[in-house]
């Protein structure tokens, strides 16, 4: 009996001992941590929030109808196409400033149930010159960057929506939705615009990027859910591939030159695709709903988005694997979308809402 007694002493005291001595390390190949414990990935620092700046647009009230709008390089200037003023508005970022180009023509339409005033709605910096898309008179207008006179008006057979530069075949193309068609025009004269060909697609086109080194157009497919890739020199589609959007389908477009990435604007969300592998799908991004146009700056790997019926901005940057991490938000007004962003990383956002450019300053976050 004593000899029981002294043994359950002794295993008393050997369980104090061990919980009370450190645990001996464990390496990696002797054992495994379960999968549950393990971070699924590396915590990402908490998105700056940004505030907006009110820049009223001049001679406007109530809905300005705004659409695309345009940075110009080197002059750190936006620019505005303003339908219910029939004016482009040019702002100065430095001085914070506009100044009005007038002459432009409008139209009075019904759309939805609601009378609109149709007049310049997209606008691309071309060489020496702009190019201003009127939606009302469906013309190709060209203003000089210099004078800001407005010069020759070019009329085309459909109604059109956006309007981009192509350096690489000095053209301009418009898109035609209304139509299922993009317009060529040659713009080989800069200042006098002709006519030279046209596309036909098999959807209606919304959005546009030009890799301009590799001499291709992508453009939206909105009502079939495919994005088009067009040889810009030959005029000849390549391949269609799909975002992955909902029914409503991709609006707004971008493109990394460098890393051949295509980032694709669902209306509540950005799709990365590779456009170096048949456009595989890679990094997305939930972005609130109300999607529109989009800006990539691939110079700060950076892709801004507002959310128009969210009243969000989002600038995300964008990794060399295709995906997307939130760097900074803020809040807009309903119906502000289709931002811009100059050399620095600044953005500009049109607000059609409330007449006026809202603009955020991002110098604080060292992007």
């Amino acid at each position: 009996m004593k000899a029981f007694v002294a043994a359950r002493a002794l295993i008393a005291l050997l369980a104090v001992a061990c919980r009370a001595a450190p645990a001996a390390p464990v390496s990696a190949s002797s054992a495994k941590a379960p999968t549950s414990l393990l971070p699924s990935a590396v915590p990402s620092a908490p998105a700056a929030q940004l505030v907006a700046k009110s820049l009223p647009l001049p001679g406007a009230s109530g809905n300005a109808f705004l659409d695309y709008i345009a940075y110009e390089r080197g002059a750190r200037r936006v620019w505005v196409p303003v339908g219910s003023t029939g004016s482009v508005d040019v702002l100065d970022t430095t001085a914070g400033s506009f100044t009005r180009i007038d002459g432009f023509q409008t139209v009075q339409r019904d759309a939805h149930g609601q009378v609109r005033t149709m007049g310049p709605s997209a606008v691309s910096v071309g060489d020496g010159v702009v190019y201003v898309g009127n939606r009302g008179t469906s013309e190709v207008c060209v203003i000089d960057v210099r004078t800001l006179k407005l010069g020759k008006c070019l009329k085309l057979p459909a109604p059109i929506d956006g309007v981009v530069y192509v350096a690489a075949t000095k053209e301009v193309w418009v898109t035609a939705p209304h139509d299922g068609k993009l317009f060529v025009i040659d713009a080989s004269k800069p200042a006098q615009p002709e006519a030279k060909t046209i596309i036909p697609l098999a959807g209606e086109p919304e959005g546009y990027a030009v890799d301009e080194s590799r001499g291709l157009f992508y453009t939206n497919l909105e009502d079939q859910g495919g994005t088009v890739v067009i040889d810009v020199k030959t005029h000849h589609p390549r391949a269609t591939w799909s975002a992955g959007c909902n029914a409503d389908g991709p609006r707004g477009i971008g493109v990394d030159e460098a890393r051949n990435l295509l980032v694709v604007a669902c209306t509540d969300h950005l799709q990365v695709l590779d456009a170096g592998h048949d456009g595989a799908r890679l990094g997305a991004l939930d972005t609130g709903a109300g999607v529109d146009n989009i800006e990539l700056l691939a110079t700060k790997k950076l892709v801004y988005v507002a959310a128009g019926k969210a009243a969000r901005l989002t600038i995300a940057r964008l990794d060399d694997g295709g995906q997307l991490a939130v760097v900074a938000t803020a809040a807009t007004s309903p119906g502000a979308r289709n931002p811009v962003a100059d050399e620095a990383g600044n953005t500009y956002v049109a607000d059609s809402r409330a007449s006026r450019i809202l603009a955020f300053d991002v110098h604080a976050l060292g992007l």
